[in-house]
């Protein structure tokens, strides 16, 4: 296979670069920053980049930025990011894309280089490739974004009977409750939604809104 390698640690991209090549692939490129691998892709259409997410000049996710741009730019290139962090955030949007040539291992769970190849090959191959600690990290993130999960049971039925355009009062009589217990539960709810008092937006629509968003 024809293969881009984007590391900015200058040891471990001739390492690399090295393992690649006695192993039988064509390393055509080997670069230290997100704006050159992008070049790189665009001129030499390898088969595979290998992409570290941590690169110049901040230091935080552009590598990973870098391998969403060639996932929608060049579908044909597999993409195995090559990492000693999860970056939750854009790492949910290659996990939830298109999952034909992707992949995600953490550098020091690479148990040895049989396995790397091995991963190499199969997202060549258009095959997918998560190590179980990046899809549990995803997942953990994803709950804890869904404002909904922190509900009681009974507040989600008490919000699912809002979201109807039930009243206070229609709520109580759905749930079978006092009205008193209806208020506190509305209360929790938009606490827990994130929704305070304002004298310029109606809270429980915006409720519901992020009830249907849910």
């Amino acid at each position: 296979m024809r293969i881009v390698i984007a590391e900015d640690a200058v040891l471990l991209r001739h390492g690399l670069t090295l393992l690649l090549t006695e192993n039988g692939h064509e390393v055509v490129d080997a670069v230290d920053d997100a704006e050159k691998l992008l070049r790189s892709v665009a001129d030499n259409r390898p088969d595979v980049c290998v992409v570290d997410v941590r690169m110049p000049p901040t230091h935080t996710d552009e590598g990973l930025r870098a391998a969403l741009v060639i996932r929608q730019q060049w579908p044909e290139t597999g993409v195995l990011v090559l990492s000693q962090y999860v970056e939750e955030r854009y790492a949910s949007d290659l996990i939830t894309g298109a999952l034909n040539g992707v992949g995600y291992l953490l550098k020091d769970r690479v148990a040895d280089v049989e396995e790397f190849l091995s991963a190499l090959d199969r997202v060549g191959a258009g095959g997918t490739v998560f190590d179980p600690e990046v899809v549990s990290q995803i997942v953990a993130r994803s709950r804890r974004r869904d404002p909904l999960a922190t509900l009681t049971p009974r507040e989600r039925e008490a919000f699912s009977l809002m979201a109807e355009g039930r009243s206070n009062t229609g709520i109580a009589e759905g749930l079978v409750i006092t009205e008193g217990a209806v208020e506190k539960y509305v209360a929790s709810i938009f606490n827990k939604l994130g929704l305070p008092k304002t004298s310029t937006e109606h809270r429980r629509v915006l409720a519901v809104l992020r009830y249907l968003e849910s």
